[in-house]
């Protein structure tokens, strides 16, 4: 009767050193975001183009699953590195049902995102000059960028969104980058 308590505690070691791993290699864990960040991304990507959604280290699924189910008629897409906030997001999308939602477990500055419409991020500042740099080079002009808590380096936002919580956590809403 050990076998069990023993394969659950094994299983939740091995998914912490999972994340500890990946948060290690990418300067970053997968946080999920509040309720009114999801809220003011949901609203600001309605008005963004209508083309594919990309969501820059999906973590969780905090906006791709809510996105994914207001905008069955989008493309959604979510790139996540850490193996567990993805393959929990891979469920939910099954759960769901979600057909419009695809989730790559890749590093989304190796990946082809100049024919997305909108793109999302959480990221952290060193996370936001290797986007730049990517966004810069590849998309001239197509794509909005909509980010939580940080700015693109040297970007002007079109406007930014102070969401109503303790923090006055901004939004950078960049229309075409």
């Amino acid at each position: 009767m050990l076998i069990i308590p023993i394969t659950i505690i094994a299983g939740i070691i091995l998914a912490g050193t999972s994340i500890i791993l990946t948060s290690i290699k990418t300067g970053i864990g997968p946080l999920p975001s509040s309720g009114k960040a999801r809220r003011v991304v949901l609203s600001a990507a309605k008005t963004a183009g209508a083309g594919p959604i990309i969501d820059l280290g999906s973590g969780w699924g905090s906006f791709v699953i809510p996105l994914a189910r207001k905008y069955p008629d989008r493309e959604i897409i979510g790139y996540e590195l850490s193996f567990v906030p993805y393959y929990f997001s891979l469920v939910l999308k099954g759960l769901l049902g979600l057909g419009n939602l695809t989730l790559k477990r890749q590093d989304f500055l190796r990946a082809e995102l100049s024919g997305a419409s909108v793109l999302l991020c959480y990221l952290f500042p060193g996370g936001m000059v290797s986007l730049e740099e990517k966004l810069l080079h590849e998309l001239k002009g197509r794509t909005s960028v909509i980010s939580c808590l940080f700015a693109l380096p040297s970007c002007m936002p079109s406007r930014t969104i102070r969401l109503d919580d303790v923090y006055k956590t901004p939004v950078y809403i960049y229309e075409k980058i």
